[in-house]
């Protein structure tokens, strides 16, 4: 029997970095690169009757994903969509509300809970398969293509809010109050987001990211139950079925309880918010992982020498180990184009 030929290493940065290997210079992207910040952008957002309609478009979600690596380069297009298709796929009624966010029907009781479909309509979800395809199809060589979901804490507490709140509060207290209940909606959630992320993958998607935004506002014992837990689950199964697939977790707010993430088997990455110190998380996180992250999206709005030192302290923070450059949280819809200009090339430039 002869020895099987070594993998060849992957040519895209983003995806080598995935997959452990620093570059040189580290690939770039930012969550919320395809947004209001963007002129073109809003041209094609006024198409679409309804936020939801957007995402439910291929071509206008497709157009959405690909405008930011037309105008900036980088070195990843991340899907356009949203983290609720997941329970509008469910059933529940979702809607966003011009300037106010997502209002959801909220989940109060087991009736409610029971009115959620066992499985979720896949055919509601197949023109975000198509967008993948469509972007995958379009995408430069280099550019790698991000598919992703929103983590099950997340998508749960507006669900059981049925809107954002600052501190998930009503969500919290129900998971105190029901557990039973709680626990049965994060299952049916792993369920999901496991099979969402896994036909991301089959559509043409290279890496997935579950975002997990409001990880912060858990206690400890909480966290670990309702964030850690259920992610944990989600990378277990979709790298039993892709073992290939790179898998970034971005659990915002972590802090000091970062670590309780450093051995998810299957895990390639961990996305880090702007609280994070780099070279404190850099030492402190086992070095097979990718770091992403952690600009803070106020001094990109800044500009001027407020981004130059972030931009600056990033790269030194994290220099030494594969490093995935992005912003702590997503780009604001105020931030100017020239900013954003500044910093591709001041990173694509080593600082």
């Amino acid at each position: 029997m002869t020895a099987a030929s070594p993998r060849p290493a992957p040519t895209k940065p983003l995806i080598a970095a995935l997959a452990g290997v620093r570059q040189p210079v580290p690939p770039l992207w930012l969550m919320r690169q395809a947004g209001r910040y963007l002129p073109e952008y809003r041209a094609i957002r006024a198409k679409a009757k309804s936020f939801l309609d957007f995402c439910y478009t291929p071509t206008l979600a497709t157009e959405a994903t690909l405008q930011p690596i037309r105008r900036f380069g980088f070195d990843a297009a991340i899907l356009f969509s949203d983290i609720l298709v997941a329970p509008d796929a469910l059933g529940q009624s979702v809607s966003f509300e011009e300037g106010e966010g997502p209002r959801l029907k909220p989940i109060e009781t087991a009736a409610d809970l029971a009115a959620l479909r066992d499985e979720a309509d896949w055919s509601r979800l197949a023109p975000v398969f198509e967008t993948v395809a469509r972007v995958k199809a379009t995408l430069p060589d280099a550019v790698a293509l991000i598919g992703f979901c929103g983590a099950p804490w997340t998508v749960a507490s507006y669900m059981i809010a049925g809107r954002g709140t600052p501190d998930q509060a009503l969500a919290r207290l129900f998971a105190y109050k029901n557990p039973d209940l709680f626990a049965a909606l994060i299952d049916k959630l792993v369920e999901l987001s496991t099979a969402y992320l896994e036909r991301q993958l089959r559509a043409g998607a290279e890496a997935v990211q579950i975002f997990d935004s409001w990880a912060g506002v858990l206690p400890p014992v909480e966290f670990e139950r309702w964030c850690v837990a259920p992610i944990a689950r989600i990378v277990a199964k979709l790298h039993a079925a892709l073992p290939e697939a790179p898998i970034i977790a971005f659990p915002r707010g972590a802090a000091t309880q970062l670590a309780k993430f450093a051995d998810l088997d299957g895990l390639a990455a961990i996305g880090l918010d702007t609280a994070a110190e780099p070279r404190a998380a850099a030492a402190a996180l086992p070095a097979r992982l990718a770091l992403q992250g952690n600009l803070d999206p106020l001094a990109l709005l800044a500009g001027g020498r407020a981004l130059d030192e972030g931009i600056d302290r990033t790269l030194q923070g994290f220099a030494g180990r594969a490093h995935i450059f992005n912003l702590g949280h997503g780009i604001l819809p105020e931030t100017p184009i020239p900013h954003v200009e500044r910093l591709v090339a001041r990173v694509r430039a080593g600082g």
